[in-house]
């Protein structure tokens, strides 16, 4: 669980880098904080699927 509340927590501070980057004009700095949103917040909610529906820690181990 430590794993996919970090991930989230990773994945959210993301989101602000994403919209802090946007104010200042930087639209490589925004396509990579989207991606990297995108991917941490992918695994962080397929983790705490994992988790509750089949009893494991990281899905697919």
């Amino acid at each position: 669980m430590f794993l996919s509340i970090t991930l989230l927590i990773v994945a959210i501070i993301c989101l602000i880098a994403v919209f802090r980057e946007l104010r200042r004009k930087n639209f490589f700095a925004v396509g990579f904080a989207m991606i990297s949103c995108a991917v941490f917040g992918w695994f962080s909610i397929v983790t705490i699927l994992a988790i509750l529906f089949d009893g494991r820690g990281a899905p697919g181990i």
